[in-house]
């Protein structure tokens, strides 16, 4: 375990359902590999990431593969996955994101105006990985949480730290002085 600032680093581990039709991918592995509790299944929409304990879901696309395919029939797909999940995400993976790639971004987009909907270009799939854990990790409940205790203190650090705060408590130390009552 790496050590910063005195404090021990916690690894993050959670509980993920994917895709039975993701099982030879590279992504699973890279997921099991990471010690996460990985656990397939037939019922979800192919192509899906479900982090469950995050409340997020992300669905994997390929954007070569929404090239060949007819477009209603992706769109169709991701209207699907976005109407079960609350809190959902396109992975949409391309070596080389470039005219037609972006392309294909703005005409989903546009369908899915308004929607729960999140884009997440990729490259590969350290990427993927990376964002879709980063994601998960800080729309848990106990990173929430932690986040929260933190801001709350920080507020208050940098309130008694302020000098404007110091500045208005010394004029009203010595309003109070003058003050009649």
């Amino acid at each position: 375990m790496a050590e910063r600032d005195g404090k021990q680093k916690i690894k993050w581990t959670t509980t993920i359902i994917i895709s039975s039709s993701l099982k030879s991918y590279e992504v699973a592995a890279a997921l099991e590999n990471q010690s996460h509790k990985v656990r397939y299944s037939d019922s979800v929409e192919n192509g899906s990431i479900i982090f469950s304990l995050s409340g997020v879901a992300f669905l994997l696309m390929d954007a070569r593969e929404c090239f060949m395919s007819a477009e209603e029939t992706f769109l169709v797909k991701i209207e699907k996955f976005i109407n079960i999940h609350q809190n959902s995400f396109l992975v949409l993976s391309a070596a080389l994101h470039g005219p037609e790639e972006w392309n294909l971004m703005f005409r989903i987009q546009q369908r899915f105006l308004g929607s729960n909907l999140r884009i997440l270009p990729v490259h590969n799939t350290v990427n993927a990985i990376n964002l879709m854990c980063t994601i998960a990790k800080i729309t848990s409940k106990s990173y929430i949480d932690s986040i929260c205790y933190r801001m709350i203190t920080t507020k208050a650090y940098i309130i008694e730290r302020s000098p404007v705060w110091k500045t208005l408590q010394k004029t009203k130390l010595n309003s109070d002085t003058f003050n009649p009552n």
